[in-house]
């Protein structure tokens, strides 16, 4: 924090390939969405938010989902302040991916426990027939298998828009920034520039933009999992949707 008045964040979008990582940043940052896939080497956008109380400066490095540029995504890992973490609930594939990302933030930074960080499963708009990975098995992972993190773990559609503007909500949260009851926030400024591109400025007239839970949220579809069962303790743990809380599976 610096001073009261202000609050200034990176954060690092991190996952595999084609998962939708660019997807939900675009569809927070400009409201759109497009279907062909065009691979990332590392875009970074900054904006500025009135909460307020207080302006929100905000970092957003959304970088290259293929890991082959290791030197720059040791650097992103070591200077961000709180991680996103994508994967696609159609690709069993971009779980083990996940977990590969994770394991360089536990290696790099000492303090990845205390760091915000969203596991977030992409592509919830899909049918059952594609879904190849239940939330109840990565809440397993999140919840049991590791050590205890300041985390959250959610589903979205970048392509339906929702859930989009929770996620980053929930970053606030976990942040611990202090919220306005109506969570209304008001883009100041914005910026865009791009590795490997020609850097691009633009600049956008000053809107107001709410961030309010999605309406008319999908129910959740069951079907094969590629990958394990849950076990209750994990379900149990998913339903209470509480980031940041002691891990009831390593205390058991």
């Amino acid at each position: 924090m610096s001073g009261d008045s202000e609050y200034r964040a990176r954060l690092v979008v991190l996952g595999g390939g084609g998962v939708g990582k660019t997807a939900i940043v675009k569809r927070f940052l400009f409201n759109a969405f497009c279907e062909k896939h065009q691979p990332t080497v590392e875009d970074l956008h900054y904006r500025e938010f009135d909460l307020g109380t207080m302006t929100l400066k905000v970092d957003l490095l959304d970088t290259a989902g293929d890991l082959q540029f290791p030197a720059m995504r040791r650097l992103s890992i070591a200077n961000a302040q709180a991680f996103m973490i994508v994967y696609s609930i159609e690709k069993s594939s971009s779980f083990d991916t996940m977990k590969q990302c994770f394991e360089e933030i536990r290696e790099q930074r000492e303090d990845f426990q205390e760091v915000p960080m969203m596991f977030v499963g992409n592509k919830s708009d899909l049918s059952p027939e594609n879904r190849e990975i239940l939330k109840e098995d990565v809440a397993e992972w999140v919840f049991c298998d590791l050590p205890r993190l300041r985390t959250k773990l959610m589903e979205c559609s970048a392509k339906d828009n929702v859930n989009i503007k929770e996620l980053f909500k929930g970053f606030l949260q976990l942040a611990k920034i202090p919220l306005p009851s109506e969570m209304r926030l008001r883009r100041r400024s914005s910026a865009h520039a791009s590795r490997g591109k020609p850097k691009l400025l633009t600049a956008h007239t000053p809107h107001m933009e709410t961030l309010e839970g999605a309406e008319g949220q999908r129910a959740k579809p069951r079907s094969r999992s590629l990958i394990r069962r849950s076990s209750k303790k994990a379900s149990a743990k998913l339903k209470e949707e509480a980031p940041y809380e002691p891990n009831d599976c390593m205390m058991s």
